[in-house]
């Protein structure tokens, strides 16, 4: 599933990224958005979705929340 189906509060595990952008996966990479880490969705905004990566809060558009993966 993906962070805009992703129920709130619930922390899960990024399982992949779809996303063809290298400068934007290496950004998230920076943010420690990558396979293997947690993540949880704070709140979803109109378009957009608020999520907790290690310690930070990060306001994503929901089409790049469409493409990381989560289990």
């Amino acid at each position: 599933m993906d962070l805009n189906v992703a129920e709130i509060g619930k922390e899960y595990i990024v399982e992949d990224i779809k996303i063809d952008d290298e400068e934007l996966n290496s950004f998230l990479f920076s943010l420690g958005c990558y396979s293997g880490q947690p993540i949880t969705v704070i709140s979803r905004l109109k378009n957009s979705v608020v999520v907790a990566i290690k310690d930070g809060r990060y306001n994503i558009d929901k089409y790049l929340a469409e493409a990381i993966l989560v289990k």
